[in-house]
C-alpha cells in the first residue's frame, strides 16, 4: 500500500467524519426551527461547537453493559456498523484520484447488505425484548428494500455503462428525462428505508419499542451507532448526485466539486426535511411499498431500457 493511498484514506475518512459531525448540527437546528424553537445555541457562537460537545459527554460517559446481554457481539456490532460506514468513502470520485475503483458499485451494494448483520447482532446480543423486535423489523425492512434498490439501481447503470463512480462523475451519458423523476422518487424513498430514517424509521420506533435495537446501547457505543448512521445518509446523497443527476464533469471542470457538492448537500438536507414533515408509516404498508409498488414499478422502467441499451450496443 503506497503513502499517498494511505494518506489520501486517512484525509477521506477524516473528513467524512468531520462531515457527519457537522450533518448532525444542521439536523438538530432544521428541526429546531421547524418546530418552532432554536435549537443547540448554547455551546460556544451559535452553538458550532455543539458536535464536538456531543462527543466528549458521550466518549467519556460511563460505558453499561447489561448483565445479561452477549457481551462480545453486544461490543463489536457497534464497532463493525461504523467501520461498514467508513469503508464505503473511499469509493468517493475525485477529479485526480490516488486509485481506480473499476467495480465501486458493486462494492457499494456489498457493504450495504453487511449492515444487515450488524443491525441483527446489536439486536439479539441485547438480549431484550424491544432490541430483538427492532432489530429483526430493520433486518426485514432492509433486505425487502434491497432487492427494490438493486433493480432501481441497474437502469442508470445500464444507461451510463460503467460502475465506477470515477467514471460517473466525469460521465458523457445523461438518463433520458422522463425516466428520472420516477426513478429518483423510488430510489429517494428506498435510501430512507435503507437508512432506517423517518417515516420508515421501525427499527428504531420510539412509541412502540423504547428505542428499538439500539435500546441497550449507552455512551460511547450508542455514539458508534449514531455515527455509523449519519455517514450512511451523507454517503447515500453523493451517490444519488452520481446516478441519477449526473454531469459531463468534462464541461464543467473547474465548478465540478462544487456543484457535486451543492447536489449532495441539498438531498441530504432532504432527509432532515422528511423528518421534519412526516409521520411514521404503517409496517405493513412499509413492506407493501416495496413488494407492490416499488418492485414491479422499477421492472416496467428496467425492460424496455434494457432493451433499447442492447439494440445500440449491439
Amino acid at each position: 500500500m503506497s503513502i499517498s493511498f494511505t494518506l489520501t484514506l486517512i484525509i477521506t475518512v477524516l473528513m467524512a467524519a468531520l462531515a457527519m459531525a457537522f450533518y448532525t448540527l444542521v439536523e438538530r437546528k432544521v428541526l429546531g426551527y421547524a418546530q418552532t424553537r432554536k435549537g443547540p445555541n448554547k455551546v460556544g457562537l451559535m452553538g458550532l461547537p455543539q458536535p464536538f460537545a456531543d462527543a466528549l459527554k458521550l466518549f467519556t460517559k460511563e460505558l453499561s453493559v447489561p448483565q445479561m446481554a452477549n457481551k462480545a457481539p453486544f461490543m463489536v456490532a457497534p464497532m463493525m456498523s461504523l467501520f461498514l460506514a467508513l469503508a464505503l468513502w473511499p469509493l468517493y470520485p475525485s477529479m485526480t484520484p490516488t486509485f481506480y475503483f473499476t467495480f465501486g458499485t458493486l462494492f457499494f451494494l456489498m457493504i450495504s447488505s453487511l449492515n444487515v448483520y450488524t443491525t441483527l447482532g446489536a439486536g439479539w446480543s441485547s438480549n431484550s425484548k424491544y432490541a430483538l423486535l427492532g432489530a429483526l423489523r430493520g433486518v426485514a425492512q432492509t433486505i425487502s428494500y434491497e432487492i427494490s434498490m438493486v433493480l432501481i439501481l441497474l437502469t442508470p447503470l445500464i444507461m451510463l455503462m460503467t460502475t465506477s463512480l470515477s467514471d460517473m462523475a466525469t460521465n458523457r451519458f445523461l438518463l433520458p428525462a422522463f425516466i428520472i423523476p420516477p426513478l429518483l422518487f423510488m430510489w429517494f424513498a428506498t435510501i430512507l428505508a435503507e437508512t432506517n430514517r423517518t417515516p420508515f424509521d421501525f427499527a428504531e420506533g420510539e412509541s412502540e419499542l423504547v428505542s428499538g435495537f439500539n435500546t441497550e446501547y449507552s455512551s460511547g457505543t450508542f455514539a458508534l451507532i449514531f455515527m455509523a448512521e449519519y455517514l450512511n445518509i451523507l454517503f447515500m446523497s453523493l451517490i444519488t448526485s452520481f446516478f441519477f443527476l449526473p454531469l459531463n464533469g468534462k464541461s464543467f471542470l473547474m465548478i465540478w466539486p462544487a456543484l457535486m457538492m451543492l447536489k449532495a448537500t441539498f438531498l441530504a438536507f432532504l432527509f432532515i426535511w422528511v423528518r421534519a414533515t412526516m409521520p411514521r408509516m404503517r409496517y405493513d404498508r412499509l413492506m407493501a411499498l416495496t413488494w407492490k409498488s416499488f418492485l414491479p414499478a422499477s421492472l416496467a422502467i428496467l425492460l424496455p431500457i434494457t432493451t433499447i441499451a442492447s439494440i445500440f450496443i449491439q
